[in-house]
């Protein structure tokens, strides 16, 4: 079996056919353990479902992408997730009025005291326990869910203080950043995968998976991109493993999801999908299907190749027939 590298690959077939035992447990989890090591042909290695792996000296990384939360606090918002608001703190951190005051970019971060609201320890919002009853979270009286105390409040660029850059969507946020290339260019790629409607300060546990998983990718993509506007190569030897990421997505945001992973694979990254959607299959670079069922029938290779190949041959394969319909019908 090919994994072709630099490619989007998807992995295909009905349920039961072997996909995620494939993807995961063979592919990324055999992956991650040679990696680990630092040596891809180390003696006496014992490979799980399969004889052995060739071409891992191309992968420096292995990633699943799936639609777990991100963040581990009530604090982390997408602005510390995706990495800009370190940007946004040193730029505060520069202003004339930072300075006079003596304040470093540390007294801009809610995460430490010094600079936050005390009241709700940077939160914006305070947990009131209930007896009987689901937790209530309210805003917080003192800083009004800005999280910061007033002195740092008081310090403004162009007119807005950094408790109401938190309070800014991503769209207005872009249009505030535009001469900072670096937090700009990370913006306009949240709203490139139709993120421009969430707040920089948006606690990361109220986001759907669907958004936590596009969020996770801009991240990457993020990383793969160099001042100059280029993809780095370096960040080419990642492997990224996504499992049926179009559950819950609306049809629009399915290809906003492609344009992603395309953009990913433009910059010289692996990208392994497990999927059923034909627009996702459709716009793949290779297939592997399973199959030619579920169960004990399943298991096996039944088709390998582009889609327009995949399609053509048939081979038996129920992905094969629907995806030459899918794709006569939308030559017409």
């Amino acid at each position: 079996m090919k994994f072709p590298l630099q490619r989007l690959v998807c992995v295909t077939g009905v349920s039961g056919s072997g996909k995620s035992t494939l993807v995961r447990d063979v592919l990324h989890d055999n992956l991650k353990a040679i990696i680990r090591s630092r040596d891809s042909r180390p003696k006496g290695r014992s490979y799980n479902g399969c004889s052995g792996i060739g071409g891992v000296e191309w992968i420096s990384r292995v990633l699943e992408v799936d639609q777990t939360p991100i963040g581990k606090t009530p604090r982390s918002c997408p602005a510390t997730y995706v990495g800009f608001w370190d940007d946004i703190r040193r730029l505060y951190a520069a202003t004339t009025e930072a300075k006079m005051r003596g304040y470093g970019p540390s007294r801009f971060s809610f995460n430490v005291a010094g600079g936050r609201c005390e009241e709700c320890e940077g939160q914006g919002m305070k947990k009131i326990e209930m007896s009987f009853l689901p937790d209530v979270a309210v805003l917080c009286e003192s800083c009004k869910g800005k999280r910061f105390n007033p002195e740092t409040l008081a310090v403004t660029w162009k007119d807005k203080s950094i408790g109401d850059v938190l309070a800014m969507n991503v769209d207005e946020a872009a249009e505030f950043f535009t001469a900072h290339s670096h937090i700009h260019k990370t913006l306009v790629l949240l709203q490139e995968v139709g993120l421009g409607y969430l707040t920089l300060g948006q606690q990361s546990s109220t986001l759907s998976g669907g958004e936590a998983q596009r969020i996770t990718l801009v991240t990457e993509l993020a990383k793969a991109r160099t001042p100059g506007d280029r993809v780095s190569r370096r960040a080419g030897s990642t492997l990224y493993v996504l499992d049926e990421p179009t559950i819950g997505l609306h049809m629009a945001d399915v290809e906003k999801l492609i344009r992603v992973l395309h953009r990913l694979v433009d910059a010289g990254n692996t990208v392994v999908i497990i999927e059923h959607n034909l627009d996702i299959i459709a716009e793949a670079d290779w297939i592997i299907d399973l199959g030619p069922e579920g169960g004990a029938a399943g298991g096996r290779i039944v088709a390998q190749g582009p889609p327009e190949k995949v399609a053509a041959e048939g081979n038996g394969s129920h992905t094969a027939r629907s995806l030459h319909k899918f794709l006569r019908e939308r030559k017409r």
